[in-house]
């Protein structure tokens, strides 16, 4: 009976259901204030007891820029009462039982970034702060925090059902290779010994999954839900294996099996850990797995177990999104904060998501992993509700906007032309190696958005703050104008990444000629608009497929430009990124990974260079003119040293530097705020 249930369910599971289709739990009544922390919170509201408990690595803030809330808030209004145990101590399971035990299940989250990013740079040294913290503190979270969550709700509780959620679970949902550890690790589930886990923007899941549970269904058993990973003794009957080694060899992806019951057989665990170019096999097939129109659903052996995978889930509707965005937030950090300073908060309490998602595909980043490729919006009228609610109800506001749009700042109401072929597509970029014909680049929706905001009453200004991708900018000389004339703050930030032809492959960004048409475009609406405006560009160190005379090459330009890179980004190895699969296979998975035939991809793997590639965009720096004089008379490249012109470092330190050194001439610029987009992660949302 169980392969009938499956394979009647496979179709119902593709279409998704609406947010609010399923009849509340309990009686909706009025909205908590905030979502409880304690059980005198828990007293207040009449309640003796929770139906969920979210855990999660972040302070509780009440806002849709924060996981948790979401998440609460939804849960919240399907009328289950939901409290919150936010940063625990988990030295012991005891903070664990703040609010007794929960009816239905324990929701885990590391919070809105993996904690491991969080908690570690690029060259893996701790970090001292916190932006989800209150004060900015460091250390409120422990490494691997949904591991070790997930195993203090069960001494805390044993027998409730543990649910994973929020991106460190959605990025290592299958065995994945970790940076910090340097090795291959198990699917977070088997793990973190959890019953089920919620991936990418995980709403629908949610809803469906909360209900069930309260319906008695086992957690561990749901596995025909869209965006669910679940652990299963075997691959049930009359279900159809394709492997992994044959679609990972088809170029095309013209392999179709029109059979609603085939399911994906990535290579194992022991497999991937054991044979890098096996594992960058399993990261390609599942990156062509990532179009909730066509992905199949996913298996891999751990052990002797199987962690079933299903399809992405499907994107929200805009009524939905603005369904989400409406929940009754209480828009700032919980009162037991006291109004300690939460540097994430302070950031985005200004500013409006009006979308999510990227189809730009750029394999350093795992936005588009989590988030996926189909674009959702919200309507303008959700948009202009946010910005009066900012405007009467955030403490300190002064009429300007921090920020309006997304994972990208410009790809609002963006999509195929063609629903048809949206369905069928397999490329993992809508804008690489360039711009597909069937991509809807009008910007006209988000112009007369931008002008409808700029007319809120009480609205003075609004800035665009997320990076605004150029290349589809110059597809609009009026979007350029726009921008330049009304939404720039006196810089604006934009992601070249690097201006040589291999690593920009390897990222699958475009050339930096694109950056220059923009550039040109940028300097033209400026000087019409009277400004003085300048971009600040921002460059990776390290990444896969980048060479030392890469690197070069780049100082160079940079030198040429007078750009001087005040804080610099070295590539960090996140998880399930396709640059991740190149770092540590070697190999390109953006073609078709054939024992033997793979293409190789080069990469500074080793500390030394990888500090040597950082010190070349921190070319003016004095710290970094020893490496590199040792660098280039290595490199043969010697008659860059010196004080000419076209020299890159001098021959000789200066003789006494008292403060920060700054070469006269020249533009400084910071890449300083862009950690969630550069690390792989999304700065917005959970």
């Amino acid at each position: 009976m169980q392969s009938v249930r499956l394979r009647s369910q496979s179709a119902s599971a593709s279409a998704g259901s609406p947010l609010f289709s399923h009849a509340p739990y309990r009686p909706l009544g009025h909205p908590a204030p905030f979502l409880p922390m304690s059980r005198a919170e828990m007293e207040a509201l009449g309640w003796d007891s929770c139906d969920v408990i979210v855990v999660t690595g972040d302070a509780y803030v009440d806002h849709p820029s924060f996981g948790m809330a979401i998440i609460g808030r939804l849960l919240e209004a399907q009328g289950f009462r939901v409290g919150i145990i936010a940063q625990p101590d988990w030295q012991s399971a005891d903070p664990f039982k703040v609010l007794g035990r929960p009816n239905l299940f324990f929701g885990v989250t590391g919070g809105n970034m993996d904690s491991m990013v969080n908690r570690y740079t690029s060259d893996r040294r701790l970090r001292h702060n916190d932006s989800y913290t209150p004060g900015g503190e460091g250390g409120k979270r422990p490494d691997r925090a949904v591991i070790v969550y997930a195993q203090r709700c069960r001494e805390a509780f044993p027998g409730v059902p543990i649910v994973l959620g929020g991106i460190e679970s959605s990025l290592r949902r299958i065995a994945h290779y970790d940076y910090w550890s340097d090795k291959v690790r198990r699917s977070v589930l088997p793990d973190a010994k959890a019953d089920i886990l919620l991936f990418g923007n995980a709403e629908r899941a949610v809803v469906e999954v909360a209900h069930r549970i309260a319906n008695g269904e086992t957690a561990s058993a749901i596995d025909d839900v869209r965006g669910v990973a679940v652990m299963k003794s075997k691959v049930p009957e009359g279900w159809l294996e394709l492997h992994a080694d044959d679609i990972a060899s088809d170029d095309e992806g013209a392999r179709v099996v029109r059979n609603t019951q085939a399911v994906v057989r990535l290579p194992s665990f022991e497999q991937v850990r054991d044979d890098p170019e096996t594992y960058a096999r399993a990261s390609r097939v599942l990156h062509r797995e990532s179009n909730p129109g066509n992905a199949r659903a996913l298996v891999q052996r751990h052990g002797d177990r199987e962690l079933w995978v299903t399809p992405p889930p499907i994107p929200l509707a805009t009524p939905e999104m603005d369904s989400v965005y409406d929940l009754p937030y209480a828009r700032g950090p919980h009162p037991s904060y006291e109004g300690a300073k939460i540097p994430a908060w302070d950031m985005i309490k200004f500013s409006v998501t009006i979308m999510r998602g990227c189809f730009g595909g750029c394999t350093f980043c795992s936005i588009t992993e989590h988030e996926g490729r189909i674009i959702q919006n919200r309507s303008e009228t959700s948009v202009l509700k946010e910005i009066e609610i900012i405007r009467d109800k955030t403490e300190g506001f002064t009429g300007v906007i921090s920020d309006i749009g997304g994972p990208t700042a410009n790809m609002y109401r963006m999509a195929c032309k063609d629903p048809e072929i949206e369905r069928s597509c397999r490329r993992l970029s809508c804008v690489h190696p360039g711009i597909c014909p069937n991509l809807n680049t009008s910007h006209d929706a988000l112009i007369g958005l931008y002008r409808k905001v700029r007319a809120v009453p009480g609205v003075k200004k609004v800035h665009v703050a997320s990076g605004v991708r150029y290349d589809l900018a110059v597809e609009s000389p009026a979007y350029v104008k726009e921008l330049v004339t009304h939404h720039v703050g006196g810089y604006l930030k934009i992601a070249p990444e690097h201006t040589e032809a291999g690593p920009l492959s390897k990222m699958m960004k475009p050339g930096i000629g694109a950056y220059d048409r923009f550039k040109e475009m940028f300097d033209k609406a400026a000087k019409e608009a009277g400004k003085q405006y300048f971009l600040i560009p921002y460059f990776i160190a390290a990444h896969p497929g980048t060479t030392d005379e890469d690197m070069l090459h780049l100082a160079q330009w940079l030198k040429k430009n007078k750009y001087r890179a005040d804080q610099v980004q070295t590539f960090l190895p996140s998880p399930m990124a396709l640059a991740t699969a190149m770092y540590h296979s070697g190999k390109n998975p953006l073609k078709a990974v054939r024992r033997g035939r793979s293409e190789e991809v080069v990469s500074a793997t080793g500390l030394k260079q990888r500090r040597l590639h950082k010190a070349f965009l921190r070319y003016h720096d004095p710290e970094n003119w020893p490496v590199l004089r040792e660098a280039l008379k290595s490199m043969g490249r010697s008659d860059l040293i010196g004080s000419g012109k076209d020299q890159l470092v001098p021959a000789s330190q200066p003789p006494e530097r008292k403060g920060s050194y700054q070469p006269r001439g020249g533009q400084k610029f910071t890449t300083k705020g862009v950690l969630g987009a550069r690390s792989g992660l999304p700065k917005r949302r959970p």
